[in-house]
Order: C-alpha cells, then sequence, then structure tokens
C-alpha cells in the first residue's frame, strides 16, 4: 500500500452513489469512510484510499482493501466482528448468524452475541472498507441507498 501517513479529511464526488465519499486519516491509518451530501470544508481530494475506492466503484474489476490499515478504536469484542468482516470475499454475502459463527468467542445462538454483532455493524467507522454491505440481514453504518448500490456492484 501507498504511504498514507497524511493527515487530514478527505472527500471526492461519486456519479455512481450520486455523494460525496469522505474519509478521515492519521498516522497511515483510515479513521473514518462517510457519504455525506457535502463534505467537509476543508477536506482535499487526493488520497490514495480514495483512488482505490473509486476503483472499485468503477466496478470494472474486484478490488479489495485488504492491506488498507482501519483505525478500529471500539470495544474487543466489536473489533472482532469487523475483523470478521473484512473476511467476507468480494461478491459474496452472510447472513448476522453467520458472522457470529465467524467471530472467536460468540454464539449464534445467544441473542446478547447477536445484538453485538448487529451494533458492530451498525457502528462500523469505515463502511465499504469494512463491507458491512455483505452481511446481508443486518444494519450498514452507510446510508440505506449507499449500501444498495454497494451491493448492486457487487452482484448481491
Amino acid at each position: 500500500m501507498e504511504d498514507v501517513t497524511d493527515a487530514g479529511i478527505y472527500a471526492r464526488e461519486s456519479p455512481y452513489l450520486d455523494r460525496y465519499v469522505q474519509l478521515g486519516a492519521a498516522s497511515g491509518r483510515v479513521l473514518s469512510v462517510s457519504f455525506p451530501e457535502i463534505p467537509d470544508d476543508d477536506a482535499e481530494d487526493d488520497h490514495p484510499v480514495l483512488d482505490r475506492i473509486f476503483e472499485y466503484l468503477d466496478g470494472l474489476e474486484e478490488i479489495t482493501f485488504d492491506d488498507v490499515q482501519v483505525a478500529m478504536t471500539m470495544p474487543t469484542d466489536q473489533r472482532a466482528v469487523l475483523e470478521g468482516v473484512q473476511e467476507i470475499p468480494y461478491g459474496e454475502q452472510v447472513s448476522v448468524e453467520t458472522l457470529a459463527r465467524m467471530t472467536s468467542g460468540l454464539d449464534h445462538e445467544d441473542d446478547d452475541d447477536i445484538i453485538l454483532v448487529r451494533t458492530a455493524l451498525d457502528e462500523n467507522p469505515a463502511p465499504l472498507l469494512l463491507p458491512d454491505h455483505r452481511v446481508r440481514d443486518g444494519p450498514s453504518a452507510a446510508p440505506p441507498d449507499v449500501e444498495q448500490k454497494l451491493r448492486s456492484l457487487e452482484g448481491l
């Protein structure tokens, strides 16, 4: 992965999503990904991760984000769920129950663990990079219209 040590806010307009893709980065990690209708005033448009996101959105080839470091500053159990989300391959989807099974220490038959999985998905700091749109019956941190376009792009 290219050097992404520049800290700041970066945004670029996506015709496919009909909104901007905005990311926050610091210390070589992505802190957040969001999809605002209007980006932050101080957002710049040149960042290597944005370039990769837009290659992905072009839909011409399978693009992965395995080598992009996302700062996961959340409780350990939620981080474990989102690390599991990263393992779902492009163009494939799983259920919330399956994601719970994939996550060490969680019981897919325990209501509290299922709530934990749903909470982790809902509070995902970097949807698309941590592809919660690949969990078919779970919430996504992306807006519903963006989630549907990401699913459509991958044929889900």
